[in-house]
């Protein structure tokens, strides 16, 4: 076990948030590029590996061999085995829900499916969604999450240099979709809309969490250098991308002059320097009361000097909106890939690399 005292976190901004005590556990080592955690019952995860095998951390242990069954997956780019989000009602049907890319390089599509996990296998694999044909092997988007009414929403990311894409909600570029558990897609606010769109002006979502009391939907996603950001998701709005930006191209030169314009949804917060923003956890749980309402984010990269390494991102938010970030779990010196709150109260975290971690955040 290695344990980090709360001590080594860093305040960014003294809006008063002070952080709790907490320690840390690495649970399980050895994950290949893992990219999401989804927990099956306490104690009880699937980990994807972006390479495309999916491991089982089953009795207080990662199982050495990968789970059978999953699809066979475009691995390159961005693309790879990628979100899963257990049904709500896991415990009575033992459905998950997994997104992958699939294709060639340059003629490839982002897939949502669905298994039964059973006897440490996928079962009944099926493709419930694909989307938009793309060019591209990077910026897939692909995190989902159930709402409080059992649908879905599903991010897309606007395949790079398909950019203007992201403002016509025809296509699939740069949106959020909205499906039934089924994976059909629900009507759209936009008229002549591609099938599901929920909302458009998107770059390269990494995140999209709930809070289960209000419905309230919270995304994230990644700007050019930097211009990262959260928004709030509200159906039938446009969030700007790329007419709105808080970033630079990677040329140097300005993607736009705007970063707002009439008709677009701001951000609640944006980052520049850019943290390069990953999974997002939203906390209800009991173990930490001083988190409840608030957002985790895992950063790939440091973003604000003095850090030095990727980090969890506390995001504390009152009447919605963010009023204090601070740094967690700096010291790790590791790219954060994702985080999600266990049924516990605890947080998991998993770092992004071929020995990859799987940490967990609790208090005694």
């Amino acid at each position: 076990m290695f344990v980090i005292s709360s001590i080594l976190a860093l305040t960014l901004q003294a809006a008063g948030s002070e952080t709790p005590d907490f320690e840390t556990e690495i649970l399980a080592e050895g994950l290949d590029y893992p990219w999401a955690i989804a927990e099956l019952s306490a104690g009880e995860f699937l980990i994807t590996e972006k390479p495309g095998a999916l491991r089982w951390y089953h009795q207080g242990q990662l199982q050495p061999d990968p789970v059978s069954g999953t699809p066979s997956v475009l691995y390159g780019g961005q693309g790879g085995l990628l979100d899963i989000v257990a049904h709500p009602d896991y415990q009575t049907n033992q459905l998950v829900y997994l997104t992958w890319s699939e294709g060639a390089p340059r003629d490839n599509v982002l897939a949502l499916g669905r298994a039964r996990f059973e006897d440490g296998a996928l079962v009944d694999l099926e493709t419930l969604f694909t989307s938009t044909r793309r060019s591209t092997d990077v910026h897939y988007g692909a995190r989902l999450a159930f709402m409080t009414d059992g649908t879905i929403l599903l991010g897309l990311g606007d395949g790079f240099d398909l950019r203007e894409q992201a403002q016509d909600p025809a296509n699939h570029y740069g949106s959020f979709v909205h499906l039934d558990a089924d994976g059909q897609p629900l009507p759209s606010s936009f008229d002549n809309a591609a099938p599901g769109v929920f909302t458009i002006g998107h770059r390269n979502p990494q995140a999209v969490v709930v809070d289960p009391q209000s419905g309230a939907v919270f995304a994230h996603e990644h700007g050019p250098q930097g211009g990262d950001e959260i928004n709030r998701l509200v159906e039938g709005r446009n969030y700007g991308w790329p007419i709105t930006s808080y970033g630079i191209d990677y040329t140097g030169a300005l993607v736009t002059p705007f970063e707002t314009y009439p008709g677009m949804t701001d951000p609640l917060v944006h980052w520049t320097p850019s943290l390069a923003p990953a999974g997002m956890a939203f906390y209800s749980g009991e173990m930490f009361p001083e988190w409840r309402g608030d957002l985790f984010v895992a950063a790939l990269i440091p973003g604000e000097a003095p850090i030095a390494s990727g980090h969890i991102r506390w995001v504390d938010l009152e009447d919605g909106q963010v009023v204090d970030q601070t740094v967690l779990l700096s010291a790790f010196e590791a790219r954060f890939r994702d985080i999600r709150m266990a049924s516990d109260g605890s947080l998991l975290a998993i770092t992004d690399s071929d020995n990859g971690q799987l940490i967990r955040i609790y208090r005694d």
